[in-house]
C-alpha cells in the first residue's frame, strides 16, 4: 500500500506501518507525492522490502534518451541550501533516475540491484540520488564504505558531485527562504553552515566535480550540469560564451576571462549610451579603437589551439567570458564577434549576455 496522500499539518496518530488487504497483512509506504521521482522511490521501495523483483509486465519504452550510459550512478552531496534539489530536478530532466535522501544503508541494493527494473531488458536508465547530512544514518566513514563499494563493484560508472556556495550567499538563502539549517537548531545560521562545512570537508576533497553555485543562475547552472551528464558525440566540446560586468563579479563557472576594459568605451557617446552591442553602432565604434583588431586577431590566435587540446584531455564543455565595466557594450560585442568567428570555423556555441539577460 502506498500512500500519496499529502500530510496533515495538524497533530496525528503514528501513520500504521502494517494494512491488511485481501487478508493478507501488507506494509504501508508513505511518500510525499511532490518529492522528486516519488513513482521511482515507490518501486525501489517495493524492491527493497520484498527482496525481488516485481512480477507483472511492462511494454518496455521504444524511446532511446540520448542521455549517460545506463550503468551511470551520479551522487549529488554538498553544503545545505547549494541547489542539491535543484540539481536532482535538473537531472530527472536529463532522463535519470532522481531520488533524495536515501538511507545509506540501501544505497548499495538500491543502485547495484537496478539493472534492468521489472524484468524488461532497456528500461534501465542513469540514477541521480542525493545524499547529505539529513540522510537518515548519515556519516563521512559511512558514506565512503558505501562509495567506495560502488567503485569497486565494477558494475557501475560512479561520481560524486559536491555543490558548494560561499558562506554568506548561504546565509542569505536559508533568511530569505526561512527554513531551518539542519544544524543550526536554535544557534544562528551562520554557526550551522560553519558546523556542516567542517563535517563535509572530506566529501568536497574527494568529490569528481565540484560545483559552486554562488551567484549562479539557475539557468547557468542547468547548463553546467547538461555539460557534464549528458552524452555527446565522442571528443566534442560544448562551447558557452558569455559577456558580464566585473561590477556584479566574474562568472564563476568561466574557464577563460577576457577583460576588454581597455577598449574604447561607447558609454560615453550619448548616441550609444543606451543601446547595447548588439546594435552596429555599438560594434562600429568599438571595432574603431586602433587596437581592436590586433586584440582579436591575438584572441583567436589564443583559442584555436587549445580547443584540440582540452578534447583530448575529455573536457565536455567550455566557458569563455569577456567582461568591460557594464556588461552591455563592448564584452557585448566581443563576445558575438567571437561567435561569429567560432561559427565559421564550424563550431557551434550557445550565448550568454548575462547583463542583458537581466535586465528589466
Amino acid at each position: 500500500v502506498v500512500d500519496l496522500a499529502l500530510g496533515l499539518e495538524i497533530e496525528r496518530l503514528p501513520e500504521p506501518q502494517f494494512d491488511v488487504l485481501l487478508r493478507r497483512k501488507v506494509r504501508v509506504i508513505q511518500i510525499d507525492p511532490f518529492s522528486v521521482s516519488a513513482t521511482a522511490k515507490i518501486r525501489y521501495a517495493l524492491k527493497l522490502v520484498t527482496g525481488e523483483v516485481m512480477s507483472f509486465e511492462m511494454n518496455p519504452s521504444k524511446i532511446t534518451p540520448e542521455t549517460c550510459p545506463s550503468e551511470t550512478v551520479v551522487l549529488v552531496t554538498g553544503m545545505s541550501g547549494a541547489g542539491k534539489t535543484t540539481a536532482l530536478k535538473v537531472f530527472e530532466d536529463m532522463d535519470f533516475e532522481a531520488i533524495d535522501n536515501v538511507p545509506l544503508s540501501l544505497l548499495g541494493n538500491l543502485v547495484l540491484g537496478r539493472q534492468k527494473p521489472f524484468n524488461a531488458p532497456g528500461l534501465s536508465r542513469p540514477i541521480a540520488v542525493g545524499v547529505d547530512i539529513r540522510t537518515r544514518d548519515f556519516g563521512i566513514e559511512a558514506f565512503f564504505t558505501r562509495y567506495d563499494t560502488l567503485v569497486s563493484a565494477g558494475e557501475v560508472e560512479a561520481k560524486l558531485v559536491f555543490l558548494d556556495c560561499d558562506d554568506e550567499e548561504l546565509r542569505r538563502r536559508y533568511e530569505e527562504t526561512r527554513h531551518r539549517h539542519p544544524l543550526a537548531a536554535d544557534r544562528p545560521v551562520a554557526d550551522g553552515i560553519a558546523h556542516e562545512r567542517r563535517l563535509v570537508l572530506a566529501l568536497r576533497d574527494r568529490a569528481d566535480l565540484v560545483i559552486d553555485t554562488t551567484g549562479m543562475t539557475t539557468g547557468e547552472f542547468k547548463r553546467l550540469l547538461q555539460g557534464n551528464f549528458t552524452s555527446p558525440p565522442e571528443n566534442s566540446l560544448s562551447i558557452f560564451l558569455t559577456s558580464f560586468s566585473y561590477r556584479r563579479g566574474v562568472p564563476r563557472s568561466s574557464d577563460l576571462v577576457f577583460d576588454v576594459r581597455f577598449l574604447s568605451n561607447p558609454h560615453y557617446d550619448e548616441s550609444l549610451r543606451d543601446q547595447t552591442g548588439l546594435e552596429e553602432a555599438v560594434g562600429k565604434y568599438v571595432s574603431r579603437d586602433p587596437g581592436f583588431m590586433e586584440f582579436f586577431d591575438s584572441l583567436t590566435h589564443l583559442i584555436e589551439p587549445l580547443l584540440p587540446r582540452y578534447r583530448a584531455e575529455g573536457k565536455s564543455y567550455l566557458t569563455i567570458a569577456a567582461g568591460c565595466t557594464g556588461g552591455r557594450h563592448r564584452s557585448v560585442f566581443v563576445i558575438e564577434k567571437l561567435a561569429l568567428w567560432f561559427e565559421n570555423t564550424g563550431q557551434k556555441v550557445q550565448v550568454l549576455h548575462r547583463e542583458l539577460a537581466n535586465s528589466p
